[in-house]
């Protein structure tokens, strides 16, 4: 267990390497911060830290930069994350809530997660498997064809349009839109099935050919978009910053679905922060951090949002800002 003053140098030096990118000398951190002892001492606690592994030196006579497992202390080891000030609070809820659909909060969520933290964004869609029917709508477009919208509580909304057997008449379509609400209403997704299996045998006889027809289509309409789906922004971030080893990597594990999801890692009903460095993450992705929350509507996650980016990285700042972002998010969705 490292005593306050070497963590005070351990902060000290991942705080400078972070913003210099450049390895950093006892001098430098004897007078660039107030550590209260000598050049010498911190030379004495550089070199207990690397002893324990916290830092390295990467040349003969240069100065030490942090390792993974100083990363992991630094982070692990702050007291509390600043808070967004007023003008950011108002700009991230002026810019989130300007969006119109499911669609666009994404859209608007990773371009605004790249833009604050200056790294790759990655923001999951809301799983279909912990979504629940808000509303079924079906609209008469002409004798033989009706539109079926399905809207669920986190913002999707499935249309598909419906070849029907037979003429149908506007005041039968509207019974089959209470009915399907009236059965459907709060039920999960993944319930569906089960929910309106035998809904046909309960209707009048003249509606079970169309009914049929409809809850066909409605149930394709949900394993074609059973598959989880993700959105990133911000690849040119990664030319702003060094990344000696695992480039390739990265860039690769991008163009990847799957390996986004493993980055973010899997959801559940805790929306907590979660900092995964270097050799802590899957795919052995080396040099990369990933900063991931949770956002959800009320208590339950639905989804995962966060940042990939270097090592190298201002955790503070990006933990500040993915944690603020997956709770507006999580509000706008609460509320539409």
């Amino acid at each position: 267990m490292l005593d306050d003053r070497k963590l005070a140098v351990l902060r000290a030096i991942v705080e400078d390497y972070v913003s210099t990118n450049e390895p950093v000398g006892s001098r430098a951190l004897a007078d660039k911060h107030n550590l209260g002892v000598s050049p010498a001492t911190i030379r004495n606690d550089m070199a207990a830290l690397e002893e324990q592994g916290y830092i390295t030196q990467p040349h003969t006579s240069a100065g030490r930069v942090p390792t993974d497992k100083g990363y992991r202390l630094f982070v692990d080891r702050l007291s509390q994350i600043k808070p967004l000030s007023v003008a950011e609070r108002r700009a991230i809820e002026t810019f989130l809530g300007g969006a119109v659909d499911l669609d666009d909060v994404v859209m608007r969520t990773v371009r605004l997660l790249a833009q604050l933290t200056r790294q790759v964004a990655v923001v999951q869609y809301p799983s279909l498997t912990r979504s629940a029917v808000r509303h079924v709508e079906l609209v008469r477009v002409t004798d033989r064809r009706v539109m079926l919208v399905l809207i669920t509580n986190t913002g999707r909304v499935e249309q598909r349009t419906v070849e029907l057997p037979d003429s149908v008449a506007e005041d039968t379509v509207a019974h089959l839109r209470a009915v399907l609400n009236a059965c459907l209403d709060g039920c999960r997704l993944t319930d569906v099935p089960a929910t309106v299996g035998d809904l046909p045998d309960r209707l009048p006889a003249e509606e079970r050919p169309v009914a049929a027809t409809i809850l066909s289509v409605l149930l394709e309409t949900l394993v074609e978009k059973h598959e989880e789906k993700i959105v990133f922004a911000g690849a040119a971030n990664l030319a702003a910053v060094d990344f000696s080893v695992g480039l390739r990597d990265v860039l690769e594990a991008l163009e990847e679905q799957v390996v986004l999801m493993r980055l973010l890692g899997e959801t559940s009903e805790s929306s907590a922060l979660h900092v995964r460095i270097g050799s802590e993450n899957p795919y052995g992705l080396r040099g990369t951090s990933v900063v991931a929350a949770g956002y959800g509507s009320g208590d339950k996650e639905l989804a995962r949002l966060g940042v990939l980016g270097p090592t190298r990285m201002d955790y503070p700042v990006t933990m500040r800002a993915v944690r603020a972002v997956a709770r507006y998010v999580g509000q706008i969705l609460a509320g539409s």
